[in-house]
Parts: structure tokens; sequence; C-alpha cells
């Protein structure tokens, strides 16, 4: 487990840097710092975030419960720790927070040591880019960055709604990004079976080299485990390529 920012009084002091807000905030996290026992955290229940780690090299979204009005600095921490499922992280395991400060819709944040693969880097400006208080990122000083500056490390569809494992029902709104041949691609709504329940095709608001963004809604007859498949069809020799697979829950 990584050191968090459990203290209460640090919860206070960073509520700017989950929701907003042009104050600065800023907050040095030290080793030594002692962590506070869990029931000692806020009891209301937690807000649902998504944490960017890797598929494929690529980033991709893993949905998060957290705690405490620090939205943004416990979800670094929390991308920090990792994750148990398929997904991997190209975050050096000790790299830890100094400050985060959110100022301008810039969040300037302090790692130590500091942190230079763009794997990494995009993993952490997904992730705090989320937030309406944050459009770029400034890591330890230098000038700040958004997400179009790891289109590298970004897959041609980037789902962002709904997230894996996420309960939808008929006519859910999926959403997300996409830089695809003419800004199209398809989906399908697929059962336990495999049986495709919905299918059609999305047109992003653009592509061939720019990244757009797409929003469709999905209905459907069904219940049970899914998945929310995402691809282009090669003009080549008409395979799917840059595939995607969302796990849902269907009610």
């Amino acid at each position: 487990m990584r050191s968090k920012l459990v203290l209460s009084a640090l919860f206070g002091l960073l509520l700017a840097a989950g929701c907003g807000g042009d104050d600065t905030t800023t907050v040095t996290v030290r080793e030594t710092v002692t962590e506070t026992a869990a029931s000692s955290l806020p009891s209301e229940a937690p807000a649902l975030v998504a944490l960017y780690f890797l598929q494929d090299g690529k980033v991709w979204p893993e949905q998060r419960g957290i705690m405490g009005p620090a939205i943004a600095t416990n979800s670094v921490h929390q991308l920090f720790e990792g994750t148990e499922s398929e997904l991997t992280s190209a975050i050096p395991p000790e790299t830890r927070l100094r400050s985060l400060a959110i100022k301008g819709a810039v969040a300037s944040i302090v790692l130590d040591p500091p942190v230079t693969d763009p794997k990494a880097l995009a993993q952490l400006t997904y992730t705090l880019t989320q937030f309406d208080s944050v459009q770029r990122v400034s890591f330890n000083g230098d000038p700040p960055v958004d997400r179009a500056a790891f289109e590298d490390e970004t897959p041609a569809i980037l789902v962002e709604s709904p997230l894996s494992l996420e309960e939808v029902e008929s006519g859910f709104e999926a959403t997300g990004t996409a830089n695809t041949f003419e800004a199209t691609f398809q989906y399908e709504l697929l059962d336990a079976d495999d049986k495709i329940l919905k299918k059609d095709f999305v047109t992003a608001t653009s592509g061939s080299g720019t990244r757009g963004t797409f929003r469709f809604t999905v209905p459907y007859e069904g219940s049970g485990p899914g998945r929310l498949v995402v691809f282009e069809i090669s003009a080549e020799d008409g395979s799917r390529t840059n595939e995607r697979s969302i796990p849902l829950s269907l009610r």
C-alpha cells in the first residue's frame, strides 16, 4: 500500500483540489505521515471516479470509489496503489506525491522522484483532468500539458462512460473520444452468451488524425452480464481493429 493522505486536517485543507474553484490549495505529503484508521474517515458514500491505468499500453479507465472531500488528491493516491484487474500501470512503485495545487484550471503536481515515462504521465493527466476544475497538468514545475499531449498513449476508441462493471439500463448513454478513419466506428452490445442485443455505427466529431468526441445511446432488451464492444472495420481486409470491450451489468 502506498502512503495515503488520510489525516482529517489535510482533507479539509484540500477541499478545492477535488471540485474546482481558482483558489490555490497545496499540501506536502511526507512518508512520515501516520495513517488514520478507516473508521475515522468521512462516513458519506464514496464518490465514483475513473482511475486511468493501461490496457495494451494505452490509457483505460477503471471505476473506483473515493472517500473524503479531497477527491483529486485521493484519486492520485489510489492510482499509486495500482489495480487488481488485468490493467497495468507505468507509474513507478516508489513514486510519492509531495504536493498538489489547483489554480486557474491547472493542477500543479510535484512527484518524488520525478516521473518521465509518458505512459505514467498520461495516466496522471487523464485521471486529474476528469474533474471540472482541471484542464491541464504541470509536473514538477514543467509547462502544463493536456490530454492532447498523450495521443500516442490513448487508444483509437476511448470509452469513458459507462465504466467497467457499471450497472446500466436500456437506453444508457456511452461517451468518450475517438481518432478513427473518417471519424467512424462500430459498437455491439452482447449478452453473457455473446448474443448481439444491439449494434450500430457511431460517428465522432472528428477523426483521421484528429481526436473527436462521441455520444450515443444503446437501447436493448435483456438483463444480466453483458459487454459493450467498440471497434473499427479495416478498409483493407474487413477485419476488426482497435477493438475494446467493457463488461457491464444489464438491467
